[in-house]
């Protein structure tokens, strides 16, 4: 029996693919996402203990006086401020503050109301839509359940947790831009997109704060992890936090602060 054929060391060697220093050297894959918190349970608790000493009851800056008019105003707010919002629903909502009143004014009048919102043509068809979705499928009551309230027209997830959380009390977590950022500038729940972020703030903020924890979040984001320059020295949780881009470790004084005043929110939100 012949003996197998030995390799013809005369044959050219493979090229290698570029980037490989040999055969067995793949290029370096990038580093993958941190998906887990930065933070202990114990830090954690100390961050939100902070933000309840900080403000005890936060309060949306969205104006409204029943579920329907939040709801209405978180759909409004999308690339709007606030200010500019309530602006121009505090004269809305004095005409109509149900689905029934909203439905009777019609879209062009809807349109009349909200000109000053950014894409108001579009919102005021889904003011109108969303109403006329309320009372033929809910009686003209706001549901209490995510799944039925993304189904209306212009409402997602984010503006669905809004209302569960402010109207119904739900421990939910929208998350907006200034969540988003937080959660990955600090470490504190990283993620791709916002509901991955979502997903890591449920699994570690405790129990007890997760009634205020995302309007804590904003207010914090808004106001002081701010996205252009952090204002690090006014930040109660400025020696836990571990944000890259921090500027000190000394946390600002732990006291309860008031409310801003309009005046002052439209000067902090420009």
């Amino acid at each position: 029996m012949a003996s197998p054929k030995s390799k013809d060391s005369s044959m050219p060697e493979k090229e290698l693919p570029p980037g490989r220093r040999d055969g067995s050297n793949a290029k370096p894959r990038p580093r993958p996402v941190r998906r887990t918190s930065r933070y202990g349970p114990a830090e954690v608790h100390e961050i939100f203990r902070r933000f309840s000493v900080q403000r005890p009851e936060p309060k949306g800056e969205l104006e409204h006086v029943n579920a329907f008019t939040l709801l209405v105003a978180v759909v409004l707010s999308a690339q709007a401020t606030d200010a500019g919002v309530n602006k121009a629903t505090r004269a809305l909502f004095k005409a109509a503050d149900t689905p029934r009143k909203m439905l009777a004014l019609g879209e062009a009048k809807v349109g009349d109301y909200i000109r000053t919102i950014g894409l108001w043509r579009n919102k005021a068809k889904n003011v109108i839509a969303l109403s006329e979705a309320l009372i033929r499928d809910h009686g003209g009551e706001v549901p209490d359940n995510r799944d039925q309230l993304v189904k209306l027209p212009g409402v997602g997830r984010k503006t669905a947790n809004v209302v569960l959380n402010m109207a119904f009390g739900q421990h939910t977590m929208a998350v907006d831009t200034h969540i988003f950022r937080i959660g990955n500038r600090l470490g504190l729940a990283p993620g791709k997109t916002p509901e991955q972020v979502e997903q890591g703030l449920l699994k570690i903020i405790p129990d007890e704060y997760m009634r205020h924890a995302h309007h804590w979040l904003i207010l914090h984001g808004r106001y002081v992890c701010k996205a252009r320059k952090p204002d690090c020295p006014a930040c109660v949780i400025a020696d836990i936090c571990k944000a890259e881009e921090k500027t000190t470790s000394i946390p600002a004084p732990l006291v309860p602060i008031a409310p801003l005043d309009p005046v002052d929110e439209v000067q902090s939100q420009g």
